[in-house]
């Protein structure tokens, strides 16, 4: 265990002033990792704070709890605890871990403490490794259990990643350590267990430090993805922005790179990653390939992919949201847009100028409907409006929230920051309503 101490000690650098939240479940490897802080404790000074989860699945778990309660009044540890009363009907393991890290973090927060600490150690490291390389991960998931992840305001550590399962065993028994055993620990039921029984063992025997090696490369691949994870950041600011991809900045980055962009944009958009798999990766990139305009793919939960123009552009499919609303000032619609008053002779086509005399009203603001049209000043005639947007290049999933401006009687004489109609007037002076559109 010299290495665990030496780490907490001189690369971690406990003090006085620290306070440490430590995630114990009476198991033999939380409680050897909490008497060793105890120990520390002793000759630095620092706060330790007990976290306990109650899962609430054996028997054995009220008599845990109440025996772990007892032994930190005993030794002066403040203790905290929390109950899962009820689960959710998917992945009870998953569903555990997030009740258990918020829990901690709630208490990091409580108590404004610095570090939480987890008894995970090198063989926790090895199985997760070998059963991602197993089933297929990402990079940064190839890495498995990280020795410290750095939050906003304190730093999960797991000091134990350098020891063995044997190793704590061992200093379990020569410190005469109280622990309790979870049988369920020791069922083929589940795939870690099976690695633990099985691979583990031959592994040691090949070479008893297998797990410093594993560490190790761990560590080199953390390094490797905090790198890439850099290159990636610039890479999404620079092609990505309110759910749309710039094709021809996409296609100037390396395919490592876009994959990963592809990957952490569904990664945004769904909840629940195992949603996506590489095959929608690969439909998306051959999308972005061919790059035809109107081309498009439909992706889980109802979130449809599509190229416009330049652009590939993802939206939830959703009904249309209708709207007819008076035009007044400081309007604004469902799609964001916003309608001011004005004085003065603002020009360009997101201003509009008009005499009241010359229409009816009072002005409406609604979506583009089927055959709308607007009449254009002097020879330029009637055009219809969804040529304007094409002609324009605005996005078909915008088409339909896009707003005309029309009269009392129905007659468009805006259509904002695109075109305006002949009712728009050319004597500033005589204009009584000025609108424009932010």
């Amino acid at each position: 265990m010299d290495l665990v101490y030496d780490y907490l000690e001189n690369e971690i650098k406990l003090n006085k002033e620290d306070k440490v939240v430590i995630g114990v479940s009476t198991g033999i490897d939380s409680m050897s990792l909490l008497y060793i802080l105890m120990e520390l404790r002793k000759k630095i000074g620092f706060t330790i704070i007990v976290s306990h989860i109650n899962h609430n699945k054996r028997i054995e778990s009220q008599e845990e709890e109440v025996f772990l309660e007892k032994y930190s009044k005993e030794n002066d540890l403040i203790f905290e605890k929390y109950k899962i009363e009820q689960y959710g009907k998917d992945n009870f393991q998953k569903y555990a871990r997030d009740i258990r890290y918020k829990f901690y973090e709630d208490l990091v927060n409580k108590y404004n403490a610095t570090y939480l600490m987890t008894a995970h150690h090198g063989d926790d490291l090895i199985e997760t490794i070998l059963m991602r390389l197993v089933r297929g991960s990402t990079l940064k998931g190839y890495k498995g259990i990280s020795l410290v992840t750095k939050k906003s305001n304190y730093m999960i550590v797991r000091p134990m990643m350098f020891v063995s399962k044997e190793d704590i065993n061992l200093f379990a028994k020569v410190n005469n350590i109280p622990y309790y055993v979870d049988k369920t620990n020791f069922t083929n039921k589940y795939t870690r267990n099976r690695y633990r029984e099985n691979i583990i063992p031959f592994l040691h025997q090949e070479e008893k430090n297998v797990h410093l090696k594993f560490l190790k490369y761990s560590c080199l691949m953390n390094e490797c993805n905090n790198y890439i994870e850099s290159s990636l950041d610039k890479a999404y600011n620079n092609v990505y922005k309110d759910l749309s991809i710039d094709i021809r900045k996409f296609r100037k980055e390396d395919i490592f790179i876009q994959k990963l962009l592809l990957e952490r944009i569904l990664k945004e958009l769904y909840n629940d990653i195992t949603l996506v798999t590489s095959k929608h990766i690969e439909i998306l990139l051959e999308l972005i390939k061919k790059s035809k305009s109107g081309s498009k793919i439909s992706l889980p939960n109802n979130i449809e992919a599509f190229v416009d123009y330049d652009n590939l552009i993802f939206i939830r499919e959703k009904e249309e949201e209708e709207y007819f609303l008076e035009l007044k000032d400081n309007l604004v619609l469902p799609n964001g847009m916003k309608f001011i008053k004005l004085e003065g002779n603002d020009n360009g086509n997101d201003t509009l100028h008009l005499c009241s005399k010359d229409i009816k009203l009072p002005l409406y603001v609604r979506n583009k409907r089927e055959g709308d049209y607007i009449e254009l000043k002097g020879t330029l005639g009637k055009r219809k409006v969804s040529d304007i947007f094409i002609d324009k290049k605005i996005s078909k999933y915008k088409r339909g929230s896009y707003p005309v401006v029309v009269s009392s009687d129905n007659k468009i004489v805006w259509i904002p920051k695109l075109k305006k109609s002949k009712y728009d007037s050319q004597n500033r002076e005589m204009c009584d309503i000025i609108f424009r559109c932010l």
